[in-house]
């Protein structure tokens, strides 16, 4: 299965994000910042871990970082 079809099981994305979010608020005390960079290191570790298990092509890697880009900047560039 390819990795883009993987990220469209909405109720597994949906559960996930909701323990994601309790796991966070411990996590309140750190700046954003701080969050964002610790996540980024975390999202690597992750992204290069499926990478080598082939669950997923650089090329997909790539296109997920560009739809976040647009996703991240689509408002900010209003």
């Amino acid at each position: 299965m390819a990795f883009a079809q993987q990220t469209r099981d909405d109720h597994a994305v949906e559960e996930c994000l909701d323990e994601l979010e309790e796991v966070l608020r411990s996590f309140e005390y750190f700046p954003p910042t701080v969050l964002a960079v610790a996540l980024r290191v975390h999202l690597q570790a992750l992204l290069q871990a499926l990478l080598e298990s082939r669950v997923c092509s650089g090329a997909e890697v790539r296109a997920y970082f560009r739809e976040l880009e647009r996703e991240v900047l689509q408002y900010a560039e209003d």
